[in-house]
């Protein structure tokens, strides 16, 4: 927002041209003294200054106040212009799988050892921040799906949900896919006039909890106007899920520093836990059933492009809508002819009061 000064009505500032000419037409300034003297030099002496000194200064005023009131006719006003954006906006949905399988460290070199969720939430944040004029929510899922946060335009409290988040929050076991997603699909079509509605699902896994299977929860979100990106993350092959502790969601690591294979739950130790691809046939079923798209990210800067691919896409159209409002300053001038008027006056009936 910027402000400019102008007036409403400047044609009315030309009035203003007509004082000078007044002035000269008017000729000499002040009235003759009605006094009768004895002598014509203590009349020069007297009336002279009284013209000068006092007619000269009232009329002065005069001539003032009615500038003045000629700038506050014209309408002096600060314009302030504004630019708003109009942005009709897409409804996002972010679908994230919470389940143990997300601890793999398949994500980096072996030696950064970057889970699947390590890479997944920090890849989100990004995302998120790319999409200031979008309402984006985010449901996660293991053995049952939980709204993490609804549909929001405030990121900053949407990051913090998803920082958060860890595995292991969610104490049911498990992969539950279309109860995720049709939640998501809910969410979406409780709010009214979106644009777009959108669903990035992301999993590890195949579907094995749950009241709904995957592909019939995407019929049912292309039914309700949404459309889903799903992206499969990890390698194509098995791999062991590492040791974890389940109350922060960190790696267990060896004195030398190493992950730990074994599962240690509740004093009990179990052997390695061998971890399966996820059904990548699925979820391309479930991208083409709702018109999405279907991803493979096998590490992380896979993840992040892909992300950026989707945000690409999906680009929400800005419309910038221009306005101006006044703010008027008339009175300002006006009551400063009222109080030169006032002091005129005042002066005219004391000081330089004329004795006729």
């Amino acid at each position: 927002m910027n402000g400019d000064f102008e007036f409403q009505y400047p044609w009315l500032l030309a009035l203003l041209g007509l004082l000078p000419i007044y002035a000269l037409l008017r000729g000499k300034v002040g009235r003759l003294s009605a006094l009768t003297f004895s002598s014509a030099d203590i009349a020069r002496a007297a009336g002279a200054q009284a013209r000068s000194a006092a007619g000269r200064f009232l009329f002065f005023l005069r001539l003032l106040v009615v500038a003045l009131a000629i700038v506050a006719l014209a309408g002096p006003r600060m314009a302030n212009y504004h630019v708003e954006t109009e942005t009709p906006g897409i409804d996002i949905m972010l679908v994230l799988d919470l389940s143990w399988s997300m601890m793999a460290i398949d994500m980096g070199k072996p030696a950064e050892k970057l889970t699947r969720f390590a890479a997944a939430s920090g890849v989100l944040k990004d995302f998120v921040a790319k999409r200031q004029n979008d309402r984006i929510g985010l449901v996660a899922f293991s053995g049952v799906p939980y709204l993490a946060s609804p549909l929001t335009l405030n990121h900053a409290w949407l990051d913090e949900n998803i920082e958060r988040l860890h595995i292991g929050i969610i104490g049911e076991l498990g992969t539950a896919i279309g109860d995720a997603v049709i939640v998501a699909a809910k969410r979406l079509k409780a709010v009214p006039n979106s644009k777009s509605r959108i669903i990035i699902l992301l999993t590890d896994g195949d579907n094995n909890m749950g009241k709904v299977e995957p592909l019939p929860a995407a019929q049912l979100a292309a039914a309700l106007g949404a459309k889903i990106y799903t992206i499969g993350i990890g390698i194509e092959q098995p791999c062991y899920l590492p040791d974890f502790d389940r109350a922060t969601g960190k790696l267990i690591l060896d004195a030398q520093g190493n992950v730990v294979l074994e599962q240690h739950v509740n004093g009990l130790t179990f052997p390695n836990y061998l971890l399966q691809p996820a059904n990548y046939a699925v979820l391309g079923k479930m991208a083409d059933l709702s018109g999405g798209h279907f991803y493979r990210a096998t590490n992380a800067r896979d993840l992040k492009s892909i992300y950026n691919q989707i945000d690409r896409l999906e680009k929400s159209e800005v419309k910038l809508r221009r306005f101006t409002t006044y703010e008027p300053l008339f009175h300002w001038p006006l009551l400063a002819a009222l109080g030169l008027l006032a002091l005129e006056l005042i002066l005219a009936n004391t000081r330089f009061r004329r004795v006729p």
